[in-house]
């Protein structure tokens, strides 16, 4: 069985703040063809605004398992309520979900257990992140690194130059010549 963490960048930090925004097809369509050609049993995922929720997406309209798993309880309780109730709406149409704390926000240790659970279980990670263009991903992409020096667990990092090949493939799909 083979299980995959995707994270990266959330919405804001990719100034992408309506579902309609051209890049967020682009970021689709670039994680779905990552998918297809390293196929995969399970996609494990976060419920963050952004990359994750997205990867839940795709792997929704692919034959794959897919987990979401929040850090910690009421994960989403800030966000408005058209956001809250699409993560729902993912909860429930995923085969899995699970939440790390079962307290609310109350220190970074909450994050850092998160991650590890993330690589206990998981054989791979994707990140959506340019190490150029610091973000939030960050994090994940340290403890990735960290976790390697123990273990052979691949890491994919789906950078700005890699999608912009992917916008062109896209395009190319849309207007053949």
């Amino acid at each position: 069985m083979k299980r995959i963490w995707i994270s990266g960048y959330r919405n804001f930090e990719l100034n992408t703040f309506g579902n309609k925004d051209p890049k967020i097809k682009v970021i689709k369509y670039a994680l779905q063809s990552y998918l297809k050609n390293n196929p995969v049993d399970w996609v494990l995922t976060g419920p963050n605004l952004g990359t994750e929720q997205w990867a839940s997406e795709v792997a929704l309209n692919l034959d794959v398992n897919l987990a979401i798993i929040s850090p910690y309880q009421e994960f989403a309780s800030r966000w408005n309520e058209a956001n809250q109730a699409h993560l729902q709406e993912l909860i429930v149409a995923c085969d899995f979900d699970l939440t790390i704390s079962n307290e609310k926000y109350q220190n970074p240790g909450q994050l850092i257990q998160y991650q590890k659970f993330m690589l206990e279980h998981t054989d791979e990670a994707l990140l959506l992140y340019d190490p150029e263009h610091e973000g939030k991903p960050k994090y994940s992409y340290q403890a990735i690194q960290q976790y390697q020096k123990g273990h052979d667990y691949p890491c994919h990092l789906l950078d700005f130059y890699e999608l912009e090949d992917y916008a062109r493939e896209l395009s190319e799909e849309s207007y053949p010549s």
